[in-house]
Formats: structure tokens, C-alpha cells, sequence
């Protein structure tokens, strides 16, 4: 299917975020407020999430996340040398344990990530996910991709973001699961 809808990312330090989607009326979000993993989408209602797909989420809700490599995988290991579309990229493997691990390549001559392949952890199971990340614009000096393409076994999207803020004020309570409707 070829939908579009819109997608809003907040991110708090240290370890709050909450991702929402809109696709013509169903809205998909996922949340960690600090403690608690959850998610609400159309299919499987508002759940709170445990196991593995809540070490994900714990992970990947990590603001610092893009310093914390160190502490976020017990071990990273240069494998190579790989081509991502016509960038040559340093290609990393790095484990993190209980949710497997990661292929990351970095852009050999600017040091962004270009592309992630790794486990993305549901509700049904872990599935094979890969992350391509272009279109880089400096915000507050800080390179970022204004284009994601995410690939798993059972979607593809392509993510184009049009406005990226750093330093917005955000109450905690965004972050929270939401009560469940009666």
C-alpha cells in the first residue's frame, strides 16, 4: 500500500520518548516514559510492553543513545568495508546481548550512520529490521537525516521529516501510557 500520514517524534533526556503515526485516521503510537514501555495501535489496543520488546524500547528510548555505544553493546567490532547505495561505509557489528546484534555502517568520509540492520522486537516476535538514513541537514550544528527508509519482512516506509527543534519544552506526562478508554 502507498499511504502517507504524518509522524510526530518527542524525545526527552534522559530516557523519554513517544513516536505517533497517523495513517488517514488510525494513529500508532509507542511510548517509555523512564520505567514503562507501551504501545496503542489499532490492531492490539493499549498495551504495555515486556521482555524484549521493552529492553528495546528502554534502548532505543536512551536520548544519548548515538554516544552511549559503548554502554549500550557489549561488543563492537569493525567487519569491513561495505558500499550503501554509492557511499562506501565502514560496516560494524555490535552486540547487545538479548537483543542480538546490530550491523551498523558508517559513512566513510563524513562518520554518519548510514544504514542499521538489527531485531526489531514486537508483540509477534522479533523480525529483521533495517534503517537507511540520508538527506543529512545541520540543525543547531548537529548533522541529522531529514529521510528514513525502514524495512522489515512485513512493511516498508519511508519517513521524510519537515521540521526537526531541539530544546522544545516538554511536560513528562507526554510520555506517559494513556489511561484506558472505557
Amino acid at each position: 500500500m502507498n499511504l502517507s500520514g504524518l509522524v510526530v517524534v518527542k524525545e526527552k533526556a534522559p530516557n523519554r520518548s513517544i513516536f505517533t503515526v497517523n495513517f488517514n485516521g488510525a494513529v500508532f503510537q509507542q511510548g517509555f516514559d523512564g520505567t514503562t514501555g507501551w504501545s496503542n495501535d489499532p490492531q492490539n489496543g493499549l498495551r504495555e510492553q515486556t521482555g524484549e520488546e521493552l529492553a528495546e524500547t528502554k534502548r532505543d528510548s536512551d536520548f544519548y543513545h548515538p554516544l552511549d555505544l559503548k554502554q549500550m553493546y557489549s561488543k563492537i567490532a569493525v567487519t569491513g568495508t561495505d558500499k550503501i547505495d554509492d557511499r562506501d561505509a565502514y560496516a560494524l557489528e555490535a552486540s547487545s546481548g538479548e537483543l542480538g546484534t546490530d550491523k551498523i555502517y558508517f559513512d566513510a568520509q563524513t562518520g554518519l550512520v548510514l544504514r542499521i540492520v538489527g531485531q526489531h522486537h514486537t508483540v509477534d516476535g522479533p523480525a529483521t529490521f533495517t534503517e537507511d538514513f540520508s538527506d543529512f541537514r545541520e540543525v543547531d550544528g548537529i548533522k541529522l537525516p531529514y529521510t528514513v527508509h525502514q524495512e522489515s519482512p512485513n512493511s516498508t516506509f519511508t519517513i521524510k521529516f519537515t521540521e526537526i527543534r531541539h530544546n522544545e519544552a516538554i511536560e513528562d506526562t507526554v510520555f506517559s501510557k494513556p489511561a484506558a478508554a472505557h
